[in-house]
């Protein structure tokens, strides 16, 4: 709606002097005699040197004095600047980076080396599933790599205690998989939330703690597992009990002739970035990489948790796949099966957007970091995660990738 106009005002120039009025004809001069005086004011006279000065008027502040009177405004918009600065220059560097690094075609024969392993979900060793289950499953599987299966046995008891109700069928399933695929082996898959995440969980820092979590594994062997796999989280970088408590494990395992694997987080893909989600955070997203090395050489298998990374692209999550890769290969030993998870299932949250975590993007990236790293490397696969989550799109993205 348009203004009004503005009223009209005064006329712009000075208004103009007005004429004499017209008066009597003057009449004859009065009679000399004293001039009269001047007439007496109607109020008293005051003396102009006695009056007050007029109080003086303020000048008007320059344009600049007005512009200092604010100046909060002027450090918060300067702290804004400073804080997209920080946040978002590095972050546009770091995406631009993953985009790059999700850049090539990966070197031929670097396809899977018939060593690749799945997590199995707990329903297996529970008494949900039947021999129907098993058989198909089989049919999954028979045409892939798969030669290893991490099957949820726990969880552990905060003391590391596990108490055999919770797998009741798992000689059951060890046997039909025996029967139904033969050379893949079974492992029982042990977890539970460690106490630095929370006010209750496992605590590493106990020696009965993890004697008790030595004898579960002992417990399992002696179902007829052919193999521990140990996820405890959040598992912060650097921590000596843990490794301490693998150095007891592998023990235990070699004289077993079973296998020692370990579900493990992602490595820093900046320097030192795990010092600072440990300080921001109780869940530690990252190990150094030099603690990753640590842990590689004390177990049999290492399988990288390589998803729900916050990536919002399928490049971007596909180039970090492949600086896991990298990274990973660099500190495991050649004598280490490495393995490299991939989200067989669909989720979207800021931690897991699942238009981008795809399979295929994981798939390529995997073989990116291998091409680039250690292409001839045997002792490495890919690990989807989980089956009953599982989709027809999620196994046909792992078979054309990586199954040929």
């Amino acid at each position: 709606m348009p203004e009004s106009e503005p009223a009209p005002g005064p006329a712009s120039g000075p208004a103009p002097e007005s004429e004499p009025a017209s008066g009597p004809e003057p009449g004859p001069e009065p009679a000399s005699g004293p001039e009269p005086g001047p007439e007496p004011a109607s109020g008293p006279t005051l003396d102009p040197a006695t009056q007050p000065d007029p109080a003086p008027q303020p000048d008007p502040a320059p344009e600049s004095a007005k512009k200092r009177r604010r100046p909060w405004v002027r450090r918060v918009r300067r702290a804004v600047l400073v804080l997209a600065l920080v946040l978002i220059v590095p972050l546009v560097a770091v995406e631009t980076a993953l985009r790059v690094n999700y850049m090539g075609d990966p070197a031929d024969g670097t396809y899977t080396r018939n060593r690749d392993a799945m997590w199995l979900g707990h329903a297996w060793v529970d008494g949900r599933k039947k021999d129907a289950d098993v058989t198909a499953l089989a049919g999954r599987l028979k045409d892939t790599g798969v030669r290893d299966l991490y099957v949820h046995t726990g969880p552990l008891e905060h003391d590391g205690t596990l108490p055999r109700s919770v797998y009741p069928r798992a000689r059951w399933f060890i046997d039909a998989v025996h029967r139904e695929l033969p050379g893949v082996r079974v492992q029982a898959f042990l977890g539970d939330v460690l106490a630095n995440g929370g006010p209750e969980g496992l605590e590493l820092s106990d020696a009965a703690t993890r004697a008790e979590v030595v004898r579960s594994a002992g417990q399992v062997l002696d179902t007829g597992y052919e193999g521990v796999h140990l996820d405890l989280e959040p598992l912060h970088s650097g921590d000596g009990h843990y490794l301490d408590l693998l150095d007891d494990l592998r023990a235990l395992t070699k004289g077993r002739d079973a296998q020692l694997s370990v579900a493990a987080h992602q490595i820093d893909p900046l320097p030192h970035l795990h010092s600072v989600a440990g300080f921001v955070a109780d869940h530690p997203k990252w190990w150094s990489q030099e603690f990753f090395g640590q842990v590689a050489r004390r177990v049999d298998q290492i399988a990288v948790m390589s998803y729900d990374t916050a990536r919002l692209f399928e490049s971007t999550y596909g180039g970090y796949v492949a600086q896991q890769t990298s990274l990973a290969l660099e500190v495991t030993p050649p004598t280490t099966h490495l393995l490299m998870g991939l989200p067989f299932y669909y989720e979207s949250n800021p931690s897991h957007w699942g238009h981008a975590e795809t399979v295929g993007a994981a798939v390529r990236g995997a073989r990116l970091g291998l091409s680039r790293t250690d292409p001839d490397r045997e002792l490495f696969g890919l690990a989807p995660y989980i089956d009953f989550a599982a989709t027809e799109t999620n196994w046909k993205e792992f078979k054309d990738g990586w199954v040929r």
